[in-house]
């Protein structure tokens, strides 16, 4: 089976883990799980072409981003959470007027 279908669908798995959670702590592993599937591709080509290491460090410069985007989005969290006492998604309303 082709890489790029197999990270389509795990990546579909992850979109899917997004739409369907209510917890935002669940919302924020999915994101990170279909963003890394996204660079799948990219790192097996980088594994079965010797020397393309210029792939392998798009790909962990990515997984730094990402890193750093859960990071942030953890904080967010539990900025939230220590105001409304919940992570429940629809029951935060903090940019409503």
């Amino acid at each position: 089976m082709d890489v790029s279908v197999v990270a389509g669908a795990l990546f579909s798995i992850g979109v899917f883990g997004v739409l369907s959670r209510k917890s935002a702590v669940a919302i924020l592993m999915s994101m990170s799980d279909a963003q890394r599937r996204q660079y799948q591709p990219g790192r097996f080509l980088a594994l079965q072409r010797p020397g393309t290491n210029r792939r392998a460090g798009v790909a962990a410069f990515v997984f730094v981003v990402a890193a750093a985007e859960a990071a942030v989005g953890l904080a967010i969290i539990i900025a939230v959470y220590r105001n409304r006492r919940s992570t429940i998604v629809e029951d935060v309303d903090l940019l409503k007027w």
